[in-house]
């Protein structure tokens, strides 16, 4: 079977998922981060190298207070269990995005992380969202004069990035039924290859990842088309 190199995965589901068991949402995020850990280890046993998560948008802010309140906590608490699971499992962990709305402690912790990570060499992790920092940050060069224009090709769009150095995604995967990418790896995701899944996130598994490899491998990456039999 052909393994992609680098699997993109929006989370979705655990609030419903917490709701149907007659559970608070926050119990929905703390199992959805126990399957995050298993997931990375579970991709890597598989043979993926670069797998990058969809955690907190920009639009989660608009959430209730408690439960953004409770997603920070986790966030904390999970940032000190990653750091752990990264050093036991040899990841190399990169969290990708605007931090600046997160707490210092936070932000801190996620240095330290990235920092003894950086030359790890198994699973290539990344936590992320963004694009318009790259379109600033391209606006700002030629507003100084060091960039024209007709200078700004894909090459220095997509160096502009967050990801700039890590291959584009062969395959997205978003679960809980939602059909939609919500503003996640936007230029990066352009051909990659989308599996949409009902199960909810936290019941989202090494059987399941399979299958999205499965339905990926009967795609024709030439064509975007599914491969005739």
């Amino acid at each position: 079977m052909n393994i992609p190199n680098h699997v993109a995965i929006i989370l979705d589901g655990n609030g419903r998922w917490a709701k149907a068991k007659g559970m608070p949402r926050n119990y929905g995020h703390v199992q959805g981060a126990k399957t995050v850990e298993q997931i990375c280890e579970d991709a890597w046993n598989l043979g993926i190298h670069y797998l990058t998560v969809y955690a907190f948008s920009t639009e989660n802010w608009n959430r209730p207070k408690d439960e953004v309140s409770a997603l920070m906590t986790l966030l904390r608490n999970y940032m000190k269990s990653c750091l752990k699971r990264a050093t036991q499992n040899n990841m190399c962990v990169r969290v990708i995005g605007d931090k600046t709305g997160l707490d210092d402690d936070i932000r801190k912790r996620i240095a330290e992380l990235e920092e003894a990570t950086k030359d790890n060499t198994g699973l290539h992790f990344q936590i992320a969202d963004e694009i318009r920092r790259a379109v600033t940050n391209l606006a700002e060069q030629v507003q100084a004069g060091t960039l024209q224009p007709e200078e700004i090709t894909e090459e220095k769009i997509s160096a502009a990035l967050d990801t700039a150095g890590i291959p584009e995604p062969d395959l997205l995967i978003r679960t809980c039924n939602e059909l939609r990418i919500s503003n996640f790896l936007l230029w990066q995701l352009a051909y990659t290859e989308f599996y949409f899944t009902p199960v909810a996130w936290p019941d989202f598994s090494k059987a399941e990842l399979e299958k999205a490899i499965e339905a990926y491998n009967h795609r024709d990456r030439r064509y975007g088309l599914v491969k005739e039999e």
